[in-house]
């Protein structure tokens, strides 16, 4: 294949925009072990429910913008019941009880999936205003592509935000490291941790409902997108919001050019980054602790 510059500058979008969607994805899973040392299995489930809730939403309400907001509010509440009725009750027992419990989480959501909307595709287009292609410096890509990075940037900053400018941000790191002190203080530790299970919860929400117009929403989702997310927690480190966003970019760059030079070999990249990585520093990129 003839390599031009702009031919180049496609495949870098195509591995940004894979990136940043990965981001979206890993952001949600990232916080919750960062936050509260949980390895939440069932966040690749509940990625694929917004994705299907979303589609739902999308056919009876012809909006797509109402999907985007109602999708990951309806996750985030059923991460609340999940963490409330499940999780905090085996908590005391350690972390084999919780990562148990999140995998039993993952079939049960799956098969509810496959009894409510069965085992097929399901179609998802994106709205109007976003439907074409837009044309910038002599590139014409697809408005979509634009709208998931635009939106992965806004949680990310967001994210940013709340964790190191808000008083909230600061109770909750404050809890990860001194629970009992945070609790002496008055203030209601369990409830924070509630809080962030169900805002990582909705993140997954809201990144299988922005999925579902670009990768396609299907039985499957949740699988195909588990084993890069949990490879994007890995390299980055366990809990790092950086992390995962640094880990993101080069997993999304090195699949768009591997495909791009080796499509045989494409999917190879990211298993080699992530021995080196384990190798070179075993916390990952941006990791304290495992």
């Amino acid at each position: 294949m003839e390599l031009t510059l702009s031919s180049v500058v496609i495949q870098a979008l195509h591995g940004l925009v894979y990136a940043m969607l990965l981001f979206l994805v890993a952001s949600g899973l990232t916080l919750v072990f960062g936050m509260m040392d949980v390895l939440n299995i069932a966040h690749a489930a509940f990625y694929m429910l917004g994705a299907y809730l979303g589609s739902t939403i999308l056919v009876v309400t012809g909006s797509f913008w109402l999907a985007l907001i109602l999708a990951p509010i309806g996750l985030g509440l059923l991460g609340a019941l999940v963490e409330r009725f499940f999780l905090r009750k085996v908590h005391v027992h350690g972390h084999a009880f919780e990562l148990l419990i999140t995998f039993g989480v993952f079939f049960v959501v799956g098969e509810v999936v496959k009894w409510i909307w069965g085992n097929f595709p399901r179609p998802m287009d994106p709205p109007g205003i976003l439907s074409g292609s837009v044309n910038w410096m002599g590139i014409t890509y697809p408005a979509y592509r634009y709208f998931i990075l635009v939106i992965s940037a806004l949680v990310l900053m967001g994210l940013g935000y709340v964790f190191m400018r808000t008083r909230l941000g600061i109770a909750i790191r404050a809890a990860v490291s001194d629970a009992s002190m945070v609790n002496a203080l008055g203030i209601n530790v369990p409830r924070l941790f509630l809080g962030v299970f169900s805002g990582g919860t909705a993140l997954a929400g809201l990144a299988g409902v922005v999925a579902g117009p670009f990768l396609g929403t299907y039985p499957g989702m949740g699988l195909d997108m588990m084993v890069d997310t949990f490879v994007v927690v890995v390299v980055g480190g366990f809990g790092s919001l950086l992390g995962a966003f640094v880990a993101s970019l080069m997993i999304g760059e090195l699949q768009s050019f591997g495909i791009l030079f080796i499509p045989r070999l494409a999917l190879v990249f990211q298993f080699l980054l992530m021995a080196i990585v384990l190798i070179t520093r075993p916390t990952g990129l941006f990791g304290e602790k495992v």
